[in-house]
């Protein structure tokens, strides 16, 4: 197979295997076409207000401050002696959108449905809101337009503030929230003189929604335990007393008016979100008014988290909930239908109401969510011939409905365990089906590289009737999966899945003469030899997939790696190098080391780096451009750039924290520096450096601390790994070694015909994947542990998609340095390009260790991790067609002539 065509075969085998975990896993829990399902008997209220206070800790709002007082004075005194609290469990990923609608909506939402889309709705789904009479709403533009759009009929209303208030660097991110409170005083106030809203607002079954974001967004900015961040909680709990009794007072105190006060997440004391930490699930519930329970007093309670005495509330019953239940507990409350695809139980505890009011509205809970049972066991059953053991659970479920109304919990959870099952139903063959397409693709890829650069395999003459035998039989098979799969009327994805192991191992199985041979081989070769090659190889790939889990495994393979020169003749050869080699091993092997999240910003450092930077370029510089200063107009104006960034990196940051502002100047410096990638002339080492130099300007605009350094240690390591690879040419007999210091890269021809494979060839390629995969662990901890600090010399504004889009760009640029090195390395070894066995791997190892059971963040984690390795397989095929384009194209400014000596 042509080296091209093999690459976009490997491309598009793997795009397969990763989109096949996400129609897996992924896909979408919710079914249509229920019936709603509401209490009969009348509700305690005919409003509700929700408050939803982003980014707000449990902690935080309960704790009490260092003088002994209540941070939020008029919420403690409601949950000391009007209403009931108690802690609401949030699911990750903790973000606003998935919180939003847990609460709102009650279900969970799936990850492919956050990818699709922020303030819209990507999927069709019912809320409390839709349900309502009437939904009146403020705050952010990212969330509330998402239920209303998503909201049948005209009835539910946004006033959404501009995206452009959303600014971490503002003086003051309460002010966000203050809008709120003003608009809402302002709306009530114009509704005496409008008689259509005002009567409209006089209706049962109303809900005011105020989303705040000035919580969030001054723990983004300057953390939860900041002044900014407290005292924003304080103005919040003065902004909800007046607001009730705003209401209060509007409706003439007719005791009808439930409220509700939760947030959608919490925050970490470094100020981010998204993972499973307790200070990002753990968020406050207090519910107070019409048909909640008054304060309950115990005399003990018990708790893991241990927080009651802490927060000096052990003796007031604390009624805990997943995050979900809040919106069956929403529509009791106010007598609207349980949102379709809720999967919350109704907390009683929380109501005080008669006890035949809590009997229905916990069986119509439970009915609502055998409905969705019923809709999804159908869907499953006229998808697949199922067995009859299908119709005895139906059957249980509806003996269940018609037993009695205490059961009703024992129902939902029955009904959930059905969904959680005809959702994952076909999970099991669709995972057999890749895993054999995996081992059948990394069998080929292997055979394919030993059968075109080693002389293990001699040519045998093609056998035309067999061939013809193995196409016709692989072919039936194919027609047979294709049979099966209409009969049960299954997604077109499935037939991709289930029919790419039929052309891979068909490929596999035509090279039968190459895996004979090989067989014959191994065998032959010494046991001892090929044990040792085997287990070492199985190790280094373990310690890969290890460093997943746990990080510092990536400092034992970095300490390994400075061993290398010493087992070798390395040490003997090139004394000077091996050592620098070693030394930049064990420095590089202390970053895996370093803190990734619970740091603060250090600009200095950032700073130093930047300095450190500039000082190696002139002295580097200085050596390699030793005649007549050639091609150094280009690198001036490069470390230029990098002086320019590190000057803005410190003005930006020392300007916000004097509360300033993201200075206009140094934003439009920043966005400019994006576009410089003037590169010098094709010679490797005035190349290398000046890609260096070109990426470092915008990677110092990304950094807020150590991580500066860490381009600078790998360049270096890079640097020496080039020298190395080219000492150790010798011990396979290369009639020629190149010059580096005259190599360039548009001189080099197709180098993969030039010699077969060595041994040495694995151990380059197993070094090129352990520093791609350094760099993408370490990048997962980056994403899991976002900084909007790291951003802010770009903008400051929230914008997810922008921010995320920074964010990549500064993950790609170590695996641009790594990969132009190896670019280096290929072409000076000669080595075959083919280099991804490694990868694959490990990918199949990570499909394994795929779960479908446990907590949802177990099951998550173990997802992201198969995810994140197929797709650096994908970003590392991409990341060498892009090292070929840096390597041997040049663009650079006009400059004048030259006389250059050679």
């Amino acid at each position: 197979m042509d080296i091209p065509v093999f690459i976009l075969a490997g491309l598009l085998v793997h795009c397969v295997f990763l989109v096949s975990i996400f129609d897996i896993y992924f896909s979408s829990p919710l079914v249509h076409g229920m019936t709603p399902q509401q209490t009969s008997l009348p509700p305690p209220a005919k409003r509700l207000v929700l408050f939803v206070a982003d980014g707000l800790r449990a902690d935080s709002l309960y704790e009490l401050d260092s003088n002994g007082t209540a941070r939020a004075p008029y919420l403690r005194s409601v949950l000391e002696n009007n209403g009931s609290w108690g802690i609401s469990h949030t699911r990750v990923p903790t973000e606003s959108r998935p919180g939003h609608v847990a609460l709102i909506a009650g279900f969970y939402e799936d990850v492919s449905a956050v990818a699709k889309g922020w303030k819209e709705n990507p999927v069709e789904f019912d809320s409390v809101f839709n349900e309502s009479k009437y939904t009146w709403s403020w705050g952010s533009p990212d969330i509330l337009p998402m239920f209303a759009k998503g909201a049948t009929g005209d009835h539910v209303y946004t006033f959404c503030y501009a995206a452009e208030s959303e600014d971490f660097g503002a003086e003051d991110a309460a002010k966000l929230d203050m809008w709120v409170f003003d608009h809402v005083k302002s709306f009530f106030n114009s509704s005496r003189n409008n008689q259509t809203l005002f009567s409209a607002l006089n209706e049962e079954k109303v809900v005011l929604f105020l989303h705040l974001l000035g919580i969030d967004t001054n723990g983004h900015a300057h953390r939860p335990n900041s002044r900014e961040y407290q005292e924003n909680i304080k103005q919040v709990d003065e902004g909800v007393k007046e607001i009730a009794s705003l209401i209060d007072n509007f409706y003439g105190n007719d005791g009808k008016t439930a409220f509700i006060l939760t947030s959608d997440h919490g925050m970490t004391d470094w100020g981010s979100h998204g993972a499973g930490h307790p200070s990002e699930t753990l968020t406050p519930l207090i519910v107070w008014g019409a048909g909640v329970n008054y304060p309950q007093k115990v005399t003990t309670q018990f708790f893991e988290d241990n927080f009651l005495k802490e927060w000096k509330l052990e003796n007031l019953k604390r009624l805990d909930v997943n995050q979900a239940d809040i919106a069956p507990l929403m529509a009791s409350l106010i007598g609207v239908p349980f949102p379709l695809n809720s999967v919350g139980t109704l907390p009683l505890e929380y109501l005080n109401t008669s006890a035949l009011f809590k009997a229905e509205s916990m069986f119509t809970n439970a009915v609502q969510i055998l409905e969705q049972f019923k809709v999804k066991m159908m869907s499953v059953k006229t998808m697949y011939i199922l067995p009859d053991c299908v119709s005895y659970h139906f059957m249980l479920l509806e003996y269940f409905v018609c037993l009695q109304v205490s059961l009703c919990k024992t129902l939902i959870n029955l009904a959930l365990e059905g969904l959680s099952y005809y959702h994952t139903y076909d999970r099991l063959f669709l995972g057999l089906s890749i895993a054999v397409s995996f081992v059948g693709w990394t069998t080929y890829v292997i055979l394919v590289i030993i059968k075109a650069h080693t002389n293990l395999t001699k040519t045998v003459p093609t056998n035309k009737k067999k061939s013809t035998v193995l196409f016709y039989g692989f072919a039936s098979a194919g027609m047979i999966i294709t049979f099966f799969l209409l009969i049960q009327t299954c997604p077109w994805t499935y037939y991709i899945y289930c029919l790419l192991p039929v052309p891979v191992w068909y490929a596999v199985v035509k090279e039968i003469p190459v895996i004979q041979d090989l067989a014959t081989n191994v065998l032959s070769l010494h046991i001892g030899q090929s044990a040792g090659f085997l287990l070492v190889c199985i190790l280094g790939i373990e310690i890969l997939v290890f460093s997943f889990f746990y990080r510092s495994a990536l400092t034992v393979g970095l300490l390994v790696f400075a061993g290398w020169p010493v087992i070798t003749q390395l040490w003997i050869q090139a004394k000077t190098k091996a050592l620098i080699w070693t030394l930049l091993c064990v420095l590089l092997a202390i970053f895996p080391l370093m803190p990734v999240v619970g740091r603060e910003p250090n600009i200095p450092l950032v700073i130093a780096a930047g300095l450190l930077t500039i000082l190696i370029s002139f002295f580097s510089l200085a050596s390699l451009c030793k005649s007549e200063n050639k091609y150094r107009d280009n690198e001036d104006l490069k470390i230029f750039s990098v002086a320019l960034s590190t000057y803005v990196v410190g003005s930006t940051h020392n300007s916000l924290k004097i509360k300033q502002g993201l200075p206009v100047m140094n934003q439009i410096i920043s966005w400019m520096t994006l576009a410089l990638l003037l590169l010098s002339p094709t010679f490797l080492f005035e190349r290398l450096f000046s890609i260096l130099l070109s990426l470092m300007s915008t990677y110092l605009l990304l950094s807020t601390g150590y991580e500066a350094l860490f381009p600078l240690a790998l360049f270096g390591l890079m640097f020496v790994w080039i020298n190395m690879e080219q000492e150790a040419l010798q011990h396979y007999g290369l009639s020629l070694k190149p010059k580096l210091a005259v190599f360039n890269f548009t001189c080099t021809m197709d180098i993969t015909q030039f010699r077969q494979l060595h041994l040495d060839d694995v151990r380059r390629s197993f070094f090129f994947v352990s520093f791609g995969w350094l760099l993408y662990v370490m990048s997962f901890s980056c994403f899991s542990s976002f900084d909007p600090a790291s951003v802010y010399c770009f903008l400051t504004v929230f914008s997810p998609f922008m921010m995320g889009g920074l964010l990549l760009l500064k993950v790609a640029i170590p695996f641009v340095l790594v990969s132009c090195a190896f670019e280096a390395v290929q072409v000076t070894t000669q080595l075959s390009s083919k280099r991804y066995i490694t990868c694959c791997i490990s990918a199949l190892h990570f499909f394994f260790l795929v779960k479908d059971y446990g907590s949802w963040l177990d099951i998550g984690t173990s997802i992201s991790h198969y995810v994140l390795v197929m797709s650096l397989t994908i970003f590392m095929m991409v990341m060498n067609g892009l090292a070929q384009l840096l390597t041997t194209r040049r663009l650079g400014l006009p400059r004048r002539n030259k006389h250059h000596s050679m």
